[in-house]
């Protein structure tokens, strides 16, 4: 029973401000799916060491806003999913609504939120005479700095009142007499970011535990042998032979079955052998048979919804192995897809194989090189990274920012990629926004969002 129940829950590590765990303790009431462990802060300064300890014993992380999740995604390379709850404007109703019934206002400053999120609610409200101040957007989005900020346009006159989206700088502000209301997500934006975390787990999950089937063949076996002195040589070199082959099946926690003669069969998980072959690059196994007995194996890697089909990719894959040669490792996927040559010997960085040509084909058609689909995956790859601003890619991708605003117009106009987020940490005109590929996520993340 105990069993079941850890096999059907997923362990989210929620990192939230402690005066609002008792809300999201409450929405997380609504998703039985959810294990959550929760992880409170008093100030920002703590989030980089209670999430470094806190990821080995969770499946994804759940931050409740941009800046927790910046601060973490900078000091601490992520190796599991991570999503967090954007600000809308929807926040800003009550944040407005606290400090409208204290005093009247003309002017406040404010951080995080676009000022274009705020036009809506100043309109709905009737209050089209407040003038919003936000920081300048090269100002770092760091406590001490949004500090002094509205502490700077409140002493100067400029501002009556301030809107943070960080508690304790709320806290600091309202201790030096600043009236101030502190901008956390409504319920449904926290219930809809919760939602997308869920499917994405379950997504994951469900896809690891596949059932993956693997043929090996030893490569002209028969001719290897015969150069043997003996038959206790020969029956000596097959033992040794076997007990590699366990050896590495046994990292796989799978399972190994010798047919007899030169072939072998075994069963996996789809998550146990992706981890194991970098992510379907490479074959290590075959590099440690050669080294050690000079012989080179043809593989072929079934994926299936059920073991039936598995196995026949598995079959398909190693028709196509040895019939291209030997010294080969194709994966037949579920859609019948393949991946492949991996690499026999050493690692690639990565495989365009694991993109269909479909997909490639769309890629193209939206302007994304393969220079640049290269550059992502191994970043994507290296940082578990796929959400991304434009400074970053244009860091990347070696280009300027305004090649990258050309790229990111046509790759969502393709419907390539998406936005996830903004950040209006600082700064006057348009905000920063976050650029989500759903395309890396769906390969890298064995790692969204």
């Amino acid at each position: 029973m105990v069993r079941s129940i850890e096999t059907t829950t997923i362990r989210i590590g929620v990192v939230a401000p402690v005066p609002y765990l008792p809300k999201i303790k409450s929405l997380m009431k609504r998703f039985p799916t959810f294990a959550p462990q929760w992880c409170g802060y008093e100030h920002l300064s703590e989030i980089s060491t209670r999430v470094k300890q806190l990821m080995p014993e969770v499946e994804v992380l759940f931050f409740t806003g941009l800046i927790p999740y910046r601060i973490a995604r900078e000091s601490v390379p992520f190796t599991i999913p991570a999503h967090y709850v954007p600000l809308t404007g929807a926040g800003l109703y009550r944040s407005l609504l606290q400090l409208r019934l204290k005093m009247e206002l003309q002017s406040i400053s404010i951080d995080t939120l676009s000022l274009e999120s705020t036009e809506h609610p100043l309109r709905d409200l009737g209050e089209p005479i407040i003038r919003f101040i936000a920081p300048d957007e090269t100002m770092p989005s760091e406590p001490d700095s949004l500090f002094r900020f509205h502490l700077a346009q409140y002493r100067s006159g400029k501002s009556q009142a301030a809107i943070t989206a960080v508690h304790d700088v709320s806290e600091r502000l309202q201790s030096e007499g600043v009236p101030a209301a502190w901008l956390f997500p409504v319920d449904q934006d926290v219930i809809v970011s919760l939602e997308r975390a869920l499917l994405s787990t379950e997504s994951r999950r469900s896809k690891e535990a596949q059932i993956v089937l693997g043929f090996i063949r030893v490569d002209e076996f028969n001719h290897q042998i015969s150069r043997l002195g003996s038959e206790h040589e020969v029956q000596k070199r097959r033992i040794e032979i076997s007990m590699l082959l366990l050896d590495y099946v046994e990292t796989l926690n799978g399972h190994l079955t010798h047919f007899g003669g030169d072939e072998y069969l075994f069963v996996t998980t789809r998550g146990s052998f992706e981890r194991e072959t970098g992510g379907y690059k490479t074959m290590p196994l075959a590099a440690d048979v050669q080294k050690r007995f000079g012989l080179t194996l043809s593989i072929g890697i079934g994926f299936g919804q059920s073991a039936g089909e598995a196995g026949s990719h598995a079959r398909l894959a190693l028709r196509q192995a040895r019939g291209a040669g030997g010294n080969l490792c194709y994966i037949v996927r579920e859609d019948g897809g393949v991946i492949g040559p991996l690499e026999m010997t050493r690692p690639k960085p990565f495989d365009l194989s694991l993109f269909d040509p479909s997909m490639l084909e769309r890629l193209e058609r939206g302007g994304m090189s393969t220079a640049y689909l290269m550059r992502l995956i191994a970043h994507a790859a290296h940082k578990g990274q796929v959400q991304f601003f434009a400074n970053e890619l244009a860091s990347i991708l070696g280009v300027t920012i305004r090649s990258v605003h050309r790229c990111l117009s046509l790759w969502l106009e393709q419907g390539l990629i998406e936005i996830s987020g903004e950040d209006r940490s600082g700064g006057k005109g348009r905000p920063k926004q976050q650029y989500r590929f759903p395309f890396l996520a769906d390969r890298l993340y064995f790692r969204d969002e």
